[in-house]
């Protein structure tokens, strides 16, 4: 039970834009994970596709275990400085150290490669952790205004989304530039160790501007946790998770979401495959894509404010899902049927089209990831109301478990996928055989909409509701004040 009655805080445009800046550092690792990591250990070290996601989906799974560990933890932590903040601080370094590690290993064999991936993949992971699950929880702490929410959250996912639109075309311009020697860019292993010294920077940066701008709160947020809170030991961890699972809602975005990233971890196996290989793109010509990014970006931010008061936010999730599944799958599936109008690979018009696609997804992609995160927080609302405390950490630990447990398995599917349409390692624009990049483009196309549209059914299931959320809070006031 709460100290004092609750009453609704609205913060500041600094305070939410520091909180959503940390958000860089997170999609920073991602795009070095995404856009980097297979394609170096695969194609520059010469690992097997198949044994490269294999090491992989080893560290997500370890990765998934400490989830719920850091989650509990920074709910039950007592600090001068709050419960998450430490944990956000803390990670900083470590996280840009194990990066740089993880694509600067010595001369190894290939087995050895896969060791050194799986050992250096868990430890960035496991850093990650400890500054992505006391972030989320903290936004949950930070307000309970139904709409804040939705808009602070807005913030974190246009950072989240900015850091990544702006972090790989610069990584492209600044050291992989397209030579003779190396087309694609991303063949030249000197260019990592430089590369993985700015990813590093970019993080520590990030993490230290959101704790520096949201730990003028730390006061207000210590005085709202409850005096008697249950301590931290393993089978009370297992008890608060079972407890989780016990509402309706909970389990509608869980599963959901588990589908959805099972496609996103196999579609972003492909993706840079995608981009020189089926798309026909040179570094230099898919760092204009981001242009259209960052355009999206700034529409989703003016629209986000007026989505969250015209619409609820279960229709709002559905509906913008649906859109960027559209949006995505309608140039892979008119270049995969050899329409006669439709631009060439590598063509100024094609980049066009796929400069547009961007725009509307990266506009879809804030109001989703914003819409969901708020999902889970007003989950945490409803939860005190049935457990009686505060487990924000529990609710976005085992939010980020569905993320890297379905992770890890897209992650081996699609290596072994890779392999087993016989994609060629160290392939040079224009070797791959027509046969296998259509076969690219039909899985990262068509074939796993498929399960992502099954994702959108159970959210179905969301019952939280503006009227409801309401409900909640008023009888959480009548606690309070007893």
């Amino acid at each position: 039970m709460s100290t004092g009655q609750r009453s609704t805080h609205r913060l500041s445009l600094g305070t939410m834009s520091a909180f959503g800046f940390g958000a860089i550092s997170e999609a920073t690792k991602n795009a070095a994970f995404n856009t980097f990591l297979l394609f170096y250990y695969n194609q520059v070290l010469g690992v097997s596709a198949t044994g490269t996601s294999i090491a992989l989906a080893i560290a997500l799974i370890f990765d998934a275990i400490t989830d719920p560990l850091a989650g509990s933890l920074s709910d039950k932590a007592r600090t001068r400085w709050g419960r998450r903040h430490p944990f956000i601080l803390f990670a900083a370094f470590p996280l840009a150290i194990t990066l740089y590690l993880l694509f600067n290993p010595p001369e190894l064999t290939e087995t050895a490669y896969m060791v050194w991936l799986g050992v250096f993949s868990v430890l960035v992971r496991t850093a990650m952790t400890f500054y992505h699950i006391p972030h989320l929880a903290l936004g949950a702490e930070l307000t309970d205004d139904y709409n804040q929410r939705s808009t602070m959250y807005a913030f974190n996912t246009f950072f989240a989304a900015l850091g990544g639109a702006l972090f790989i075309p610069f990584s492209y311009r600044l050291f992989f530039p397209t030579t003779a020697e190396f087309n694609p860019a991303l063949l030249n292993q000197a260019a990592y160790s430089p590369w993985a010294i700015f990813a590093g920077g970019i993080i520590i940066f990030a993490i230290v501007v959101c704790f520096l701008g949201t730990k003028s709160e730390i006061p207000r947020l210590r005085a709202h946790v409850a005096e008697h809170q249950s301590r931290f030991s393993a089978g009370q961890l297992f008890a608060e998770l079972a407890a989780a699972f016990r509402n309706r809602s909970y389990r509608a975005i869980f599963f959901g979401m588990m589908l959805s990233t099972f496609v996103l971890a196999v579609e972003g196996i492909f993706n840079p495959f995608m981009g020189f290989h089926f798309w026909g793109m040179t570094t230099e010509q898919l760092t204009y894509i981001p242009l259209g990014s960052l355009v999206g970006l700034v529409l989703s931010m003016l629209l986000i404010p007026w989505v969250t008061r015209t619409f609820d936010k279960k229709p709002t999730l559905i509906g913008s899902a649906a859109l960027t599944i559209i949006n995505v799958n309608v140039p892979i599936v008119l270049s995969l049927m050899g329409v006669s109008w439709f631009p060439e690979p590598g063509s100024t018009t094609l980049l066009f089209i796929l400069i547009i696609s961007a725009l509307v997804t990266a506009t879809l992609g804030p109001i989703i990831f914003a819409t969901l995160n708020s999902m889970f927080a007003d989950i945490t609302d409803e939860h005190e109301l049935e457990v009686g405390e505060r487990r924000e950490g529990v609710i976005f630990a085992a939010r980020a478990f569905a993320v890297k447990a379905t992770s890890s398995m897209g992650l081996i599917f699609g290596g072994i996928l890779l392999d087993y349409i016989q994609f060629p390692r160290g392939a040079m624009m224009g070797e791959v055989p027509a046969d296998i990049s259509w076969q690219l483009g039909f899985i990262a196309g068509p074939a796993t909409s498929v399960i992502t549209l099954t994702g959108l059914i159970l959210y179905l299931g969301y019952r939280i509701d503006r009227n409801r959320h309401a409900e909640i809070m008023a009888e959480l006031d009548s606690r309070a004040g007893q």
